[in-house]
C-alpha cells in the first residue's frame, strides 16, 4: 500500500504585483497563492490533476466556504511556506485547511479552512465523490482533535 504524505508543504515568493502600497501582500491574494500552492502540492505529492478530471470527467470541486484569519503581513520577495492538508471529508465535501508561514516556519501569517463540494459540471449539481476519491481521502485525511470551530483552531495555533 503507498504511503501518503498528510501534510503537503511548498516554498513561494511573495510578488510586487500581489502586494498593496505598504509592500504587504494584498489580503484576496493570500487564498490566490494557497489555492495555488494546493493545487500544485496535490498534482506533484498524489499525482491528482484536478484540471485533468475537469476536462476529461467534467467534475471537480467548487469552493462554498472561505475562512481565514490574517495573523501578520506576508512581505514583498519574502520567501513564505504553504502548508496543506485535509482535515475532514465526506461523501460530497471536502473540508481543507492551510497555513502560510515565514520562511523558517517561525512567524505564522494566516490559517486557512476552505470547504469544497464535488460538483458535476454538465448537470451543475453536486456529486458523491467515487470511491477511488474516498479512498485517498481516507489516505490522506488529517482529523483535528475535537473537531474545533475556525475560531477555536485560530486560538490553539497561533502563536
Amino acid at each position: 500500500m503507498t504511503r501518503f504524505l498528510k501534510t503537503l508543504e511548498s516554498k513561494v515568493r511573495i510578488n510586487y504585483h500581489d502586494c498593496d502600497p505598504f509592500n504587504h501582500l494584498n489580503n484576496a491574494r493570500y487564498i490566490d497563492y494557497i489555492v495555488s500552492a494546493r493545487t500544485e502540492q496535490l498534482l506533484e505529492n498524489y499525482g491528482f490533476n484536478t484540471a485533468e478530471i475537469a476536462q476529461k470527467e467534467c467534475i471537480g470541486w467548487v469552493t462554498v466556504l472561505t475562512q481565514i484569519s490574517y495573523l501578520f503581513p506576508a512581505i514583498w520577495v519574502e520567501k513564505v511556506i504553504i502548508e496543506t492538508r485535509l482535515i475532514s471529508f465526506s461523501e460530497s465535501s471536502l473540508m481543507e485547511e492551510a497555513f502560510m508561514w515565514n520562511e523558517n516556519k517561525t512567524k505564522m501569517y494566516a490559517i486557512m479552512w476552505a470547504k469544497l463540494v464535488h460538483f458535476n459540471i454538465g448537470t451543475q449539481k453536486s456529486l458523491k465523490h467515487s470511491e477511488e476519491y474516498m479512498e485517498l481521502f481516507r489516505n490522506v485525511d488529517f482529523p483535528i482533535d475535537g473537531k474545533p470551530t475556525f475560531e477555536e483552531r485560530v486560538k490553539s495555533v497561533r502563536p
